[in-house]
């Protein structure tokens, strides 16, 4: 749940984006693995999974699976938003406090556990990914249902804030009202790794192809 600001540089003429130079670190790391399976005669499934792992990781595919299926929500989603928050990283931490999987910040949380009834919730439970899950799933549905299903407008509020995203156009919000290019990218990335996780672990994360 990273926060957006105002004012970045054009990505035209810049000097390589974090996330460009992020990917091209994967594909490095990448490159590095092929290197190794060619040398050791690794089967073609096995390195095409050590990629995967690489490229877009999977993990708590079980609790993922239950949350979507608890919240009416697609697994895929919520995967997405995973990597696109913490790459899978339990223990991430931004610079505004957000933590764990979903990077939740302590106000949010606090929120999410008056919205759900959680009234033993502490902030270091966001560490557990089982809870931080179950609360980052909790906290897309309410946004799902507060913009009646509009994906952008939730996923807008998860990045920027309810805030930001009311001001912008609430339910009726598509990529070209959002004001700020760092959440209109953040939206595109989760829907187009949302995408990739449909077709590359449907059975993992219990969806129909």
């Amino acid at each position: 749940m990273r926060s957006a600001t105002r004012g970045s540089r054009s990505r035209a003429g810049a000097p390589a984006s974090p996330k460009s130079r992020r990917r091209r670190r994967l594909w490095i790391a990448a490159a590095g693995v092929l290197g190794v399976a060619v040398a050791i005669g690794v089967s073609r499934i096995d390195f095409e999974k050590a990629i995967l792992e690489i490229t877009l990781p999977l993990r708590h595919d079980d609790i993922i699976r239950q949350q979507a299926a608890e919240k009416n929500l697609d697994a895929a989603l919520i995967a997405a938003v995973i990597y696109e928050e913490s790459k899978f990283r339990e223990d991430q931490k931004s610079s505004a406090g957000a933590l764990g999987l979903m990077q939740i910040t302590p106000r949010t949380a606090d929120v999410i556990a008056h919205l759900s009834g959680g009234t033993r919730f502490v902030t270091g439970d966001l560490t557990d990914p089982e809870i931080n899950i179950r609360y980052g799933s909790y906290y897309l549905r309410y946004l799902l249902d507060r913009y009646g299903g509009n994906e952008v407008a939730a996923l807008a509020a998860y990045n920027a804030g309810v805030g930001n995203a009311d001001r912008w156009g609430g339910a009726g919000l598509g990529l070209e009202g959002i004001g700020f290019p760092e959440t209109r990218a953040y939206i595109q990335d989760v829907l187009e790794k949302r995408a990739e996780y449909r077709d590359k672990y449907a059975h993992d994360l219990g969806l129909a192809r």
